[in-house]
């Protein structure tokens, strides 16, 4: 059996619905919401790297390595954001993180 672009655009297509559904049926845990983010920036790169094998280009290459780096940037600053706000709150529920004082 071998595997094809059909296969990939699949398995990126359930992340991504699965990321979706996550944000949408979760919303009181941010640690939940940041991981689905990261779940669907990895169904776009599945993406980018299916459509780079099938053209033979290394540019979906290079944006997927771009896109990790925004993505380790973003969990890394999301996450000390979280330990700043557990700290003051006492809580990372989302409901109780709308009213922001400055």
């Amino acid at each position: 059996m071998t595997v094809t672009i059909s296969h990939y655009l699949i398995l990126a297509a359930v992340l991504f619905s699965m990321s979706v559904a996550g944000i949408f049926i979760n919303r009181k845990n941010v640690i939940l919401l940041l991981m689905c983010i990261e779940l669907m920036l990895l169904a776009v790169n599945f993406n980018f790297i299916a459509f780079s094998r099938m053209l033979g280009d290394e540019m979906g290459q290079v944006f997927v390595f771009f896109i990790l780096t925004v993505a380790a940037a973003e969990a890394a600053i999301g996450l000390a954001i979280l330990v700043v706000l557990f700290r003051t709150r006492q809580s990372i529920n989302v409901e109780e993180l709308d009213t922001l004082r400055g």
